[in-house]
């Protein structure tokens, strides 16, 4: 046998026993996924619209608060799944946990920019400035910077071992800031109102509830849907560079394998 002839490359895994999802299961899921979401948003933008009653004190503007709640707590159950995943991966060097926490962060950096979109709008309506150092603003404001770092390192750190198990700790930690979030209008003097829906017993007549709830019900599946997505992209992203790599390696076999005859 010829020296020049090497064994095929085995596809690069992270640990023993990882798997993924079959990419057809995501796909399929995905088109399901794409219908629940568009049809939620719609009843969103109803519920929000027309069914849910004008507030007497704030009038219509009020009326972004669906929407600008929605995005909050999914914007938290987003990060908090990266943050879940990341310290999955750091203990089992999973590849597809190590997929999981990079598109769950990505999608929740999206909807964390609806919450802080918003939210500007609705302070412009109600407190006549777009921004206010306020202390839920600015720690809503510090967690996009922590995950945009975080995808800034995904994106030009290159795809190492070493990468992936920093930014799992960026994840981590921004997750940290989360119940500051949720503290910070009890902890100090904010604009920001106290909650009226996380509560023994929510400030908010019934029809405004269904709204919140309709609103969290489209935004959980907009998640889902984008981050379905974004899975099937990493894989697809994966499999692409492994066959790269192998077409590399059975071109360097053939060259060697020509200048050994």
């Amino acid at each position: 046998m010829a020296q020049g002839v090497l064994a095929r490359p085995r596809a690069r895994r992270v640990a023993d026993g990882d798997a993924t999802i079959a990419p057809d299961r995501l796909g399929q899921a995905a088109k399901w996924l794409g219908i629940a979401t568009a049809t939620a948003v719609l009843a969103m933008l109803y519920m929000a619209l027309i069914y849910a009653p004008t507030e007497r004190t704030q009038g219509p503007a009020q009326r972004i608060f669906y929407p600008h709640i929605g995005s909050a707590i999914i914007t938290y159950v987003a990060y908090i799944v990266a943050a879940i995943a990341s310290i999955g991966f750091l203990w089992k060097r999973s590849e597809w946990l190590d997929q999981l926490a990079r598109a769950s962060a990505e999608v929740g950096l999206l909807i964390n920019t609806i919450l802080l979109v918003t939210g500007a709008i609705w302070g412009k309506a109600i407190w006549g400035t777009w921004w206010s150092w306020d202390a839920r603003l600015t720690s809503t404001l510090i967690l996009w910077f922590i995950f945009a770092g975080y995808l800034m390192l995904r994106a030009y750190g290159g795809d190492t071992p070493q990468i992936a198990r920093s930014a799992a700790v960026i994840a981590i930690i921004g997750c940290l800031d989360i119940p500051i979030i949720n503290q910070s209008v009890r902890w100090w003097r904010t604009l920001h109102p106290a909650p009226v829906v996380v509560r023994e017993s929510p400030a908010l007549p019934a029809t405004m509830l269904h709204a919140v709830f309709v609103a969290l019900a489209a935004f959980l599946l907009l998640y889902l849907y984008l981050t379905v997505q974004r899975l099937r992209v990493e894989q697809l992203s994966t499999t692409v560079g492994r066959l790269r790599q192998e077409a590399l390696f059975l071109d360097d076999a053939d060259d060697r394998n020509r200048t050994e005859r």
